[in-house]
């Protein structure tokens, strides 16, 4: 029996997707890349922008057609399968098994019925545990499910249920079994993992659960694992909190890498989205971290477009890309979600509009990623190499800043930790020479 799992959307969806291939090897699967190849092919959702589903339907529309032509079982998961958009294309494509994002650990029974479900929001108190990954040098873990906020564009609490977060046990447990089967770097997952642990509602000054750590602490107790490097991801500004700077200041296996939301930087509309915070508040979180991480690179969410910016509201915009001065950012179009508040309440911009602020936004976030990149010409820094890049005697990775590098192959022949020294720069690469191996378990803030 072959399987094949396609994934689209976050990192939270990769983690499932590995959930999910260890659960069907366990029942006998082995896997190839190719749905043509395949007997079982499950299509992992996401639903947060138009494109995603976009994508979805014509991936279904294609299996729809393999379907015809020789037996082969389809079935839809994730963010997508729990909103009525998407078992209404589940019918329509002819999809035999619909799984949401909180009945992870169903597929096997799914599978053996054999047949079309659709099954209720389960919200998984007791997290699935996979085995870790074979040959891979980086790996998800997730500490959170689900989102307690209720930002007026984001279909995420609809799919995903409010916030849940995992035993440190289970977590740190986790992170060991990674380390011990040769995982360097671990990106620790959830909607919003600054609130881990705490108790239901919003808000900077929610207390934590009995019997759990604050997500400060949490980082503390991962960082003692001696796993060599320790991401996380997504972190929201009202939750991040001086502890949790703190935490990122004594524990040197954390990357100096930092993605913070912002996605407006006009007050007006950050209230219309309902993101809890202002422009004001936002700025004095970036402050506070770089006068204790001087070395961090950060990067951020930014949604253009959203119903009602007026063209004063995306200059804060482009004002606050001036004070911050990101590394990185991930900018979109605003998509309109049904279901979500901003779809029944706000009527939307022109589409021209938003392109064109969009245009403009890339070609200010290139300005300071140029400037922050070439910053780090002519200095030394650590690498995780992961494998080849796209140009053929090149190897590719990235620094503990999450800046991309690549290096010849020739001196970086395998995939592991490097010191190296970069060259040049453009505004998203670094290039880099005189690879050194770095022992597992040795690693720098740089």
């Amino acid at each position: 029996m072959r399987a094949c799992v396609i994934t689209l959307g976050c990192q939270m969806n990769e983690y499932d997707t590995h959930a999910i291939q260890s659960q069907l090897a366990g029942i006998g699967y082995t896997f190839v890349d190719n749905f043509k190849e395949a007997d079982l092919v499950m299509l992992n959702t996401c639903a947060v922008r138009g494109k995603p589903v976009d994508k979805a339907r014509s991936i279904l529309g294609d299996l729809r057609r393999e379907k015809r032509e020789r037996r082969i079982t389809v079935g839809l998961m994730g963010c997508l399968a729990q909103l009525p958009e998407g078992q209404e294309m589940g019918l329509k494509y002819g999809v035999d098994i619909m799984l949401g994002p909180g009945a992870l650990t169903e597929i096997v029974p799914a599978i053996q019925k054999g047949k079309f479900q659709s099954f209720e929001f389960k919200q998984e108190l007791n997290f699935y545990t996979p085995p870790p990954p074979v040959g891979t040098l980086s790996a998800h873990v997730s500490i959170t499910r689900g989102c307690n906020h209720k930002c007026t564009y984001c279909i995420v609490p609809t799919t995903r249920g409010a916030e849940v977060s995992r035993s440190a046990d289970d977590i740190v447990k986790e992170v060991e079994a990674l380390r011990d089967a040769g995982v360097v770097e671990v990106s620790l997952l959830g909607q919003n993992v600054n609130s881990y642990g705490l108790e239901p509602g919003l808000g900077p000054n929610r207390k934590l659960l009995p019997g759990f750590p604050s997500f400060a602490d949490l980082l503390r107790r991962v960082g003692r694992t001696g796993i060599p490097r320790l991401r996380f991801i997504t972190s929201h500004p009202i939750n991040f909190t001086d502890d949790i700077i703190e935490a990122l200041a004594e524990t040197p296996s954390v990357c100096r890498y930092i993605h913070l939301p912002v996605q407006a930087g006009s007050n007006r509309v950050l209230k219309r989205m309902a993101r809890e915070y202002t422009r004001e508040y936002y700025l004095d979180r970036i402050r506070k971290i770089r006068e204790r991480l001087p070395d961090v690179s950060l990067s951020t969410d930014v949604i253009v477009g959203f119903p009602g910016e007026t063209e004063e509201d995306f200059q804060d915009t482009l004002s606050l890309y001036d004070e911050v001065r990101y590394d990185m950012a991930y900018m979109f179009i605003y998509s309109e979600r049904a279901g979500t508040p901003a779809a029944k309440h706000f009527d939307d911009i022109p589409h021209d509009i938003k392109v064109n602020r969009l245009m403009r936004l890339i070609e200010r976030q290139k300005h300071w990623s140029w400037d922050r990149y070439r910053a780090w010409v002519g200095q030394e820094v650590e690498v995780l190499i992961k494998g080849r890049a796209h140009d053929e005697g090149l190897m590719q990775g990235h620094t503990r800043g999450n800046h991309a590098v690549v290096v010849p192959s020739g001196i970086a022949p395998t995939t592991g930790l490097y010191r190296v020294t970069v060259t040049h720069a453009t505004p998203h690469m670094l290039y880099a020479e005189g690879a050194l191996p770095v022992p597992t378990g040795v690693g720098t803030h740089a």
